[in-house]
């Protein structure tokens, strides 16, 4: 399957967004399709080889709207070329490149600007295009250090609204005046006052409401298009109702022509040009505040620095990050951003590593050690070797993951969908059977008139669109800010449901790094030599408990020896032959299962056990030897966050595949409620699924590897990371700074979340409820006044920018502390 996230154009409110989800769902091959409205992206699965991307952008195209790739545009310096011919050539190896949309060289400056896909290409694949065809291409230096291109086009289209409005505005005032003015005995020129001149009143009013309409046109270009194709939206309301103003108008005008100079009470251009100026002013309020929603990937994308210097020929020279490939050698000094992740080749220093794992003290580097791309070099100069660059930066991967996660539903959203894809015609219906009844009841048609107009204006779906992904947006966001990266908007809902936790325990609850604590030897054999083999024989094992017998021998400067017949039993220990010993290490399902009796050690391990200490029991030659105790510390805010979790109401387990006293312990120390102890490894998803059975909903904390059935067994599965491997499928949500307290921040961030939701969803609903019933002319109809087309396009706007500033108050999240 592939997955393609496409701009979409032309969409204004939740009707649109149901028009091209319908659209796209629609097409065989297509499994997943869906719409942000505050983002105005399209997120689509689909089958390559059933349908093309073509079919999809064709398909959204024929209900009204424009996708389009999410493409980048970059310039590049051409060296070697000398005539036109030159010039062609290079476009053309260019050009044919899958992905690039367009590709345009200037002989003259020798540049090349290219339009592309780069999750299809990328800029090595079109210098590699250049090269082939004999010439040289780097990328403009100047062009990395360019504004964000996303930000400059979201700054353009709140510019140009911002022109039309100003433009409307223009016109519109002096129409409201030339309108209302002498109503309120306000001064108006004699030639246009409409007792002695009606047809110069009339026809000023036209040539004032004229600019307004054609400088809004797209309103109507887009309204009645997708009126016509039978997916009508915002704009389909707003064209209707003002076009049916402007045409009423115009029958006005022509009735005082003909001589009837009493219908110049009755123009309604004034209502048509204010709705619209309103309407535009509301756009571009409504763009402003959403601009404010996704300042968290820009403060993600701000951390990358946009040049790197890289040794190439034995010279330092200065690329655009974008040109790093893997392998280059780069320079990094004092004070300056490491541009990729790496490996330190040459040198030392302290980098600052807070930007990414919320850990304020500087981390040490020396040769061998890992570089995270946007961590800040503080005090030494060094050299390392680029091994990840572009999406596959830990930084890049962060990012990608909050987008997707922004541009995601949460299920709470599909009620405001499914309402919204029969809003807009059921508003018509209501806007043409409110104005018929008044007409009927032996009201003016211009009264009709004013109702249908009315119930159009102020029925606007906005609100309902906006309600549930601005919040997403900014709570993933917050998320992100605080070191707790959360993939999809269905997670987000869910965790906010929680009412049981299980945690992992090795290197989840604790630090993960045991060492060895006892030394218990029996059977003629000394604590020195126990030690000695036992460490020889987890040499070749990658298990924490083994790398602590390990460790805990080579700081005792014992000497190991040689083994063979290595063989380690999973979810029981180990194998291995030593000189003329058969060595068995391992818990005691290993000493069950070959037979073995512990003698006289088995109060030894209950006291051990008892007190958080991992026994290992070792055999020789199918004979107890002895027991090696080792310990795990806990983790500094385990106890802290497990305390938080009891303050909010869930209840806490710990599975752990140490035996049943060590597992207590441990459990003691930090307040766990549940233990599950001995589980193998394939059996956590299991114990997850139990918990399921007796309706809970559970979250798995693990470390997203040996955890990862379990992970995606649970409801929401919380990956304990570092920051630099953060793409972990099994997870929903990935805690970059390893921290325990970041769980309950995670439920807290996502019950304010879901509370903003639902504070958005009941204004957009009760607006809706109380403002269409004012429209149809219900409190007129109890003697009360009758609602003003203008105002209710005031109110309109009002709405939508009403949930995005409430939205808006999620920024202010903070995470309690225990």
């Amino acid at each position: 399957m592939t997955t393609e996230t496409l701009n979409v154009e032309g969409m204004t409110c939740a009707s649109c967004v149901q028009s091209v989800e319908k659209t796209t769902k629609n097409l065989t091959g297509v499994t997943q399709s869906n719409v942000n409205l505050a983002t105005e992206k399209l997120t689509i699965n689909f089958d390559a080889n059933t349908v093309s991307l073509q079919e999809i952008q064709d398909a959204v195209s024929n209900a009204g709207y424009k996708a389009v790739p999410d493409t980048q545009k970059k310039t590049f310096a051409i060296n070697g070329m000398t005539c036109a011919s030159c010039a062609q050539s290079v476009e053309k190896a260019t050009g044919k490149l899958e992905g690039v949309y367009e590709s345009n060289v200037n002989l003259a400056t020798e540049k090349m600007i290219v339009e592309y896909d780069d999750s299809i290409v990328s800029v090595s694949d079109i210098i590699d295009a250049v090269s082939n065809v004999g010439y040289k291409a780097r990328e403009d230096i100047d062009s990395g250090k360019a504004v964000d291109e996303n930000q400059q086009k979201q700054d353009e289209k709140r510019k140009k609204i911002w022109n039309r409005f100003l433009i409307s505005a223009a016109f519109s005032i002096p129409l409201l005046y030339l309108a209302m003015g002498h109503m309120m005995g306000a001064p108006i020129p004699g030639f246009l006052n409409p007792m002695n001149n009606p047809l110069t009143f009339a026809f000023a009013q036209l040539l004032l409401t004229i600019p307004v309409a054609v400088i809004n046109r797209n309103i109507y270009k887009n309204g009645f298009r997708t009126l016509f194709r039978g997916h009508p939206n915002m704009d389909s309301l707003i064209a209707v109702g003002t076009g049916a103003a402007i045409v009423y108008g115009l029958f006005a005008l022509g009735m005082i022509m003909a001589g009837n100079t009493g219908y110049v009470h009755d123009l309604y251009f004034e209502a048509a040009a204010m709705i619209l100026t309103l309407i535009v002013l509301g756009k571009y309020l409504e763009e402003l505040t959403k601009g404010r929603t996704s300042e968290a990937i820009k403060k993600l994308m701000g951390l990358a620095p946009k040049t790197a210097i890289i040794i190439r020929a034995g010279n330092e020279v200065e690329v655009s990050i974008d040109e790093v490939i893997e392998g280059d050698m780069i320079v990094v000094k004092p004070g300056e951003k490491m541009p990729v992740d790496g490996v330190v080749a040459k040198g030392s220093t302290a980098v600052d590593e807070a930007m990414l794992t919320g850990e304020s003290m500087p981390v040490e580097k020396n040769v061998g050690d890992q570089i995270i791309g946007a961590s800040i070099n503080k005090n030494g100069t060094i050299q390392y070797e680029a091994t990840k660059v572009g999406k596959d930066t830990a930084l890049s991967q962060i990012i990608k993951l909050v987008e997707d996660a922004q541009g995601s539903k949460a299920p709470i959203a599909k009620m405001a969908d499914v309402i919204s894809g029969y809003f807009v015609p059921i508003v018509i219906g209501i806007a043409i059977l409110s104005g018929l009844v008044w007409l009927i009841s032996g009201q003016s048609v211009l009264f009709a008139l004013t109702i249908f107009i009315t119930v159009l204006v102020i029925a606007c779906p906005c609100a309902l669109g906006l309600a549930t992904p601005t919040s997403i947006m900014i709570g993933t966001g917050k998320g992100a800010e605080n070191g707790v990266l959360i993939k999809s908007g269905g997670a987000l809902e869910t965790t906010h449901k929680l009412d049981t936790i299980v945690f992992d325990k090795t290197g989840t609850i604790t630090e993960g790094k045991p060492m060895v604590t006892d030394i218990v030897s029996t059977n003629g054999i000394s604590e020195n030599e126990l030690l000695t083999l036992s460490a020889s024989a987890e040499k070749g094992s990658e298990h924490p408990l083994g790398e602590a017998i390990v460790r805990d021998a080579e700081e005792k400067g014992i000497n190991f020896l040689s083994t063979s017949n290595f063989s380690a039993i999973p979810g029981h220990g180990i194998e291995v032959t030593i000189n003329d010993y058969n060595m068995l290490l391992g818990n005691k399902k290993l000493m069950d299962t070959r037979q073995i009796t512990l003698d006289d050690l088995t109060a030894k391990s209950d006291a051990l056990a008892s007190e958080g200490k991992t026994p290992m029991y070792i055999a020789i030659n199918d004979k107890i030897a002895g027991i090696i105790a080792v310990a795990d510390t806990v983790k500094e805010n385990s106890l802290k966050a497990i305390e938080k979790l009891h303050e909010m109401g869930i209840e806490v387990a710990m599975i752990t595949g140490d035996n049943k006293r060590t597992a207590e312990a441990i459990a003691k120390q930090v307040g766990i409620d549940r233990v599950m102890s001995e589980v193998l490894p394939e059996d956590k998803a299991n114990e997850v699924e139990k918990l399921q059975n007796e309706n809970r909903k559970v979250a798995m904390v693990g470390d997203g590897i040996n955890d990862a059935p379990a992970l995606a067994q649970a409801d929401v599965g919380i990956a304990i990371g570092s920051g630099t491997d953060v793409a972990m499928e099994s997870a929903d949500i990935v805690l970059m700074r390893s921290d325990l307290m970041d769980v309950p921040t995670a439920v807290q961030l996502s019950k304010s979340t879901i509370r903003n939701i639902r504070q958005n969803l009941f204004w957009a609903f009760a607006y809706n409820t109380a403002g269409i019933p004012i429209a149809m002319g219900i409190l007129f109809l109890f003697g009360g006044p009758l609602l003003s087309p203008m105002f209710a396009a005031a109110a309109m706007s009002f709405s939508s920018i009403s949930v995005l500033l409430n939205a808006l108050r999620l920024k202010r999240f903070k995470p309690s502390v225990a």
